[in-house]
């Protein structure tokens, strides 16, 4: 379960949040594009937009929920 006091500093702020337990994987950002992106130097996913409508929430609930590491956490601020 992912850990809002790992979370990482390049996360928006808002519900979802990636911690510092991410494998870069590519699956969020395979899910939800225009949620999440790729910290290249670091190698690390993050949320650069919190969903704004109801599609975009439920891509990132089935990133969280398919997440293999489970580094992404709904119950960010």
């Amino acid at each position: 379960m992912a850990d809002k006091s790992n979370k990482y500093a390049e996360n928006v702020a808002g519900k979802f949040f990636v911690d510092d337990s991410c494998i870069d994987c590519d699956a969020c950002r395979a899910t939800a594009p225009d949620n999440f992106a790729r910290e290249d130097e670091k190698g690390f996913s993050y949320v650069f937009k919190q969903p704004s409508s109801e599609v975009e929430y439920q891509l990132c609930m089935d990133a969280l929920e398919g997440c293999p590491v489970e580094a992404i956490g709904s119950d960010g601020a």
